[in-house]
């Protein structure tokens, strides 16, 4: 299983390092999952999504627009196979793995997005992402202007109102954000929508204080981002909780020599000092 899972990351390294345009998204989030999943096997599950796009494009005619493409898209996968949003156990982690959203058709925002996206590559539509707060969207640019759609709620079209609204809903109507919503409907790149799938997820684990598989997220974090402090920083939080002492030590030692103006150092390097004086022992 060691050797396999491995594997697993070498070949999730090599898809990420490839151009943004060459990024297979869905492998990539497969690739993830079989930290989970180690049997899991990637190349069934983008068959899948090919017999689900082969699906969509059985129903479209020859002549068939943007908005007749997207009605046929959303009609398949939200009527006729019911992949739907979770509202039911919405931090349940299996909405954040794609072979399990395939398999219950059951997902949170930004995997029914990856889904969404993914599909509609298939059928000829480019589908962008978008970190908007709180709510993972997609948007499609035409010639009319972007089209922002919800796979959450079976890809609904979303207006400028609808917009404002959800923002408002979410931070309240006083401290809602006020500037234009451009800024917030900029597309997300495929690393950052693999980043905040992995966050979504290690929120959860933290918050079941399950460290071993928050660790893991971690881990494929550092992949995507191998710089990011903060991840570094609450990795050697775990590795400290889970007593492997040596690993937390240098990474809160690198966290350090990437943050060294964070407010909370003085207390951090007195855990590093804490941390040297028992790996000390241990030699």
């Amino acid at each position: 299983m060691t050797t396999m899972l491995s594997n697993t990351a070498d070949r999730l390294k090599d898809v990420l390092e490839r151009p943004e345009d060459d990024i297979n998204l869905a492998e990539a989030a497969l690739l993830m999952a079989a930290d989970e999943y180690p049997s899991l096997d990637v190349s069934t599950y983008l068959q899948r999504l090919d017999e689900l796009a082969a699906g969509v494009r059985g129903r479209l005619p020859a002549d068939a627009t943007f908005e007749d493409t997207v009605v046929a898209l959303n009609e398949f996968l939200f009527e006729e196979q019911g992949f739907t949003g979770n509202t039911d156990d919405y931090y349940d982690p299996r909405n954040s793995f794609l072979n399990e959203v395939l398999d219950r058709k059951l997902g949170i925002p930004i995997t029914l997005s990856i889904l969404y996206i993914e599909i509609g590559r298939r059928i000829g539509l480019t589908f962008q992402g978008i970190s908007f707060p709180g709510h993972f969207l997609v948007k499609s640019e035409t010639d009319v202007g972007d089209i922002v759609l919800d796979p959450f709620s079976g890809g609904v079209a979303l207006s400028e109102e609808d917009l404002v609204q959800r923002l408002r809903e979410r931070f309240g109507e006083e401290n809602a954000p006020s500037a234009p919503l451009a800024p917030l409907l900029q597309a997300a790149g495929k690393k950052e929508i693999l980043l905040r799938m992995l966050r979504n997820l290690k929120a959860i684990y933290v918050n079941n204080e399950d460290h071993a598989k928050a660790l893991t997220v971690i881990d494929r974090i550092l992949i995507i981002e191998p710089d990011l402090a903060d991840e570094l920083r609450d990795r050697g939080q775990l590795y400290e909780r889970l007593e492997c002492f040596r690993p937390a030590l240098a990474d809160l030692r690198r966290y350090l020599s990437l943050n060294p103006t964070d407010p909370d150092g003085g207390e951090l390097h007195q855990r590093i000092v804490e941390l040297e004086r028992i790996v000390s022992r241990l030699n």
